[in-house]
């Protein structure tokens, strides 16, 4: 080996007679020496366990003295009670089947009463002929990793019951959540003569109020009004926003039924309120019905501002949008210009709005497309003619196989008029919608765009038929569901 500097003395150099003689020395160390006080305790046992030799460490560790050990005790008796049991339940038995056994935690008892917690190493020592003779048993201490495993397990301990709290603590949120997310929808929907009308509210997340709202409440004499919006953000935040939009609306409506003059007066509302460096906004449409008893339409007259187009679903089969284009976003300016349109429902006809949260749910293998407009018409097609509370289940079974692809709230809301014999689900129309279904499968199934399994952290669906008035409460997936109908008048 090359050396720098200067040479190290070698202890083995007969010539260094200073490092000779401390080397000397610690050759001196005898073999009784070792073993009296290895850092460790050492025991021999006869076989039936009667102790024969013990060192001095294990006698210090029990705080016994050699004599009144050796010959007088056996193994067992320097152990606790559970030790016992365990030594003559595994212990002992292993140790006569295998001849060695090691790395077992026992405990001790020490002479002041207290214990010692050790691991514990035998192995039997046999005869030239092979006859078992005795037994050495090597003892470890283990104090220092008791008090460790101690410490690990009241860290464990910790850290579940602060799980625990925390899931207590979420599921409290959800629960305040859950009722606040009510509080800022209808509780049901009114029953509007000649109509059928049915909703469904979904959260993106069970720890998050979402943003988007509706309605439907009469307005002046036979007419009635309802709207769907989406607010900018989320959280308390956007709750606020939802419920000042939803009473503005509704008292703006009530004063004058025009949906430009709600949209108006919404619009001075919340650019007046939150028009600092947080300004607020969000996209509506508002429309008001005008029944006609004697011909069985109704009448709708829309305002948008900046909201994507409602559908039209007729009886004959075909869906497409009715636009209004132009509307500016709510709030965002002094004054804004909204997009009108007015249409007709006639018998077996359904307007459906929507927010954009169904149209920009991510589908595909790679999650990465947008589920989008036409995908929408074409469902919707395939299930014109139908009732309103049907094409919200379609609707519905649609949310469900985004799963993990639905990203942002989705509030629904589908006002029919009822056909005057059945609808197109009868078997005089089975097969047109045999027909349309494959394409609506594909899109559930995956064969265009990949299709999840179902997550819905808040679920809200509402509607108003011609049948029944009940209210039922279901649980969902991961959060709530709730149906309501009533009858018509």
């Amino acid at each position: 080996m090359c050396r720098t500097g200067h040479d190290e003395p070698d202890p083995s150099d007969p010539d260094n007679g200073e490092a000779s003689a401390a080397f000397a020395s610690l050759l001196e160390d005898s073999a009784e020496e070792l073993y009296e006080h290895a850092p460790c305790g050492y025991l021999s046992t006869l076989m039936d366990g009667t102790i024969a030799k013990i060192n001095l460490t294990l006698l210090g560790w029990l705080g016994l003295e050699r004599d009144r050990v050796v010959g007088r005790l056996r193994f067992t008796d320097l152990l606790t009670v559970g030790g016992k049991l365990y030594h003559e339940t595994h212990f002992a038995p292993l140790l006569r089947m295998q001849g060695e056994i090691s790395g077992i935690a026992l405990e001790v008892k020490q002479a002041g009463g207290g214990r010692m917690p050790v691991l514990v190493s035998s192995v039997v020592k046999h005869g030239s002929t092979g006859e078992p003779l005795l037994i050495r048993t090597t003892v470890f201490d283990a104090r220092d990793r008791r008090s460790y495993e101690e410490e690990l397990l009241r860290a464990r301990r910790a850290a579940e019951q602060a799980r625990e709290q925390a899931e207590r603590d979420r599921a409290r949120l959800q629960d305040a959540l859950a009722v606040l997310q009510q509080s800022l929808l209808p509780a049901d929907l009114p029953s509007v003569p000649g109509m059928e009308a049915a909703a469904h509210y979904r959260t993106a997340s069970p720890d998050r109020l979402g943003g988007d709202f509706y309605d439907l409440f009469p307005s002046h004499g036979k007419n009635f009004a309802f709207f769907l919006g989406d607010v900018c953000g989320k959280g308390p935040q956007a709750a606020a926003i939802t419920s000042l939009t939803r009473y503005t609306l509704r008292a703006a409506a009530l004063h004058d039924p025009d949906p430009v003059a709600a949209l108006t007066t919404l619009n001075q509302v919340l650019h007046e309120r939150y028009n600092g460096d947080d300004p607020r906004y969000c996209t509506v449409i508002f429309g008001t019905l005008e029944p006609d008893t004697a011909s069985g339409k109704v009448t709708v007259r829309l305002a948008s501002g900046g909201h994507p187009s409602a559908l039209i679903l007729r009886a004959d089969g075909t869906a497409d949008f009715l636009p209004t284009p132009g509307g500016l976003l709510v709030g965002i300016l002094p004054t804004a210009s909204f997009a009108t349109a007015t249409t007709a429902l006639g018998p077996g006809d359904t307007l459906l709005l929507y927010t954009d949260g169904l149209t920009e749910a991510r589908t595909g293998e790679d999650s990465t497309a947008r589920y989008g407009d036409e995908a929408l018409r074409a469902l919707a097609a395939s299930h014109a003619g139908e009732s309103p509370q049907a094409v919200m289940e379609a609707l519905t079974a649609l949310l469900d196989g985004f799963g993990d692809g639905l990203d942002d709230d989705t509030a629904l809301l589908a006002l029919g008029v009822p056909a005057p014999g059945p609808r197109r689900e009868a078997a005089r129309d089975l097969p047109r919608a045999q027909a349309a279904r494959p394409a609506y499968r594909a899109v559930l199934n995956g064969d265009v765009r990949e299709a999840g399994p179902a997550d819905r952290p808040w679920s809200v669906s509402s509607c108003t038929s011609r049948d029944s008035s009940a209210a039922t409460v279901r649980p969902a997936s991961a959060g709530w569901r709730r149906t309501l109908s009533g009858s018509m008048r």
